[in-house]
């Protein structure tokens, strides 16, 4: 069975999420326990009883979100279900990445407590009397029509962020600046305007600040080049040196996330079979959306966030 792992980022609902794994493997366990280390609080207590409100701070979310993902993939592993190709979306990439023997586990769990604390250590310094920025998910139009109507309304410090589908995009911005926007692409067509759960402008220019200490960080950490196929977010296509993966890990805190490119690049591998490594069904739902758009594309994307969900995979 040829296999492309896709991890999920922060577009997932991890609260509560991944207590089954927790409780079926030592092996999740000591995962757990090695990212409470790393992260200096305690990880399973975020993820298993926090609140929405206290994992939304992206200096939170980011371990616990890798850390679960991470998880599945090692439940996955002692089934003998591996992948032949890796694919994260956003924070999901460091997952992506460990998957393809690009990075050791423990240097991508210390890498994305140091992401966090710096990337949210840069929003906040973006607060002002008018809000803290953000990002919003626009429904129905797609991102040219997006863009025309930001410009056509001289609204500034808004940013495509994520590239989900041609009908779905999730801006990063102001706080003045996302509710400018919110009228101005219902009349052009939006569908609905949602306001995310994080706590920053990420994938765009507001982060140029994070982006330059981070790549100070990547500099002291081993990157290998890929073991198996490995899709960026940044560019959409395959990543072909461990140097590659490191650059794109720091410019991926301001270019937008080009997933319905790698969904495209994925989807010509011809792979068996997608699994979305981690809870919830994201993943899933934008391969579904894909799928409708391109007819002939007919590998399915299987969510394998649960223990059970898990016990249906075929080896």
């Amino acid at each position: 069975m040829k296999r492309c792992f896709l991890f999920p980022g922060q577009g997932a609902q991890y609260v509560g999420m991944g207590k089954d794994f927790y409780d079926h493997s030592p092996e999740v366990r000591e995962l757990f326990s090695n990212a409470s280390d790393l992260a200096g609080f305690d990880v399973p207590g975020l993820v298993f009883n926090g609140d929405e409100e206290e994992i939304k701070a992206t200096d939170r979310s980011q371990i616990a979100i890798t850390t679960v993902n991470l998880s599945v993939r090692r439940v996955l592993a002692l089934r003998g279900i591996t992948s032949a190709a890796a694919a994260g979306f956003s924070l999901g990439e460091y997952s992506a990445l460990v998957d393809a023997g690009v990075l050791a586990e423990s240097d991508a769990l210390a890498l994305v407590v140091e992401r966090g604390r710096i990337m949210e250590s840069v929003s906040r310094s973006l607060d002002s009397a008018e809000g803290s920025p953000g990002m919003a998910a626009v429904m129905g139009i797609d991102v040219d029509a997006i863009q025309h109507a930001l410009s056509e309304a001289g609204i500034g410090d808004v940013y495509p962020a994520n590239l989900n589908s041609p009908v779905q995009t999730v801006l990063s911005g102001s706080a003045s600046g996302l509710r400018e926007a919110e009228p101005v692409l219902k009349q052009a067509g939006a569908r609905r305007v949602i306001a995310l759960k994080v706590s920053g402008p990420f994938h765009s220019p507001l982060m140029s600040e994070a982006r330059d200490r981070f790549a100070d960080v990547l500099s002291g950490v081993a990157f290998s080049d890929p073991a198996k196929p490995f899709y960026s977010n940044v560019t959409g296509d395959l990543v072909n040196t461990g140097e590659e993966a490191r650059r794109n890990c720091a410019e991926q805190l301001v270019a937008p996330v080009r997933w319905v490119d790698e969904e495209a690049e994925i989807a010509s591998a011809e792979f068996d079979e997608l699994l979305e490594v981690g809870p919830g069904e994201v993943l899933s739902g934008l391969w579904r959306a894909y799928i409708k758009a391109n007819p002939s594309v007919t590998v399915p994307c299987l969510p394998a966030g649960t223990v059970e969900k898990i016990s249906t995979v075929m080896v």
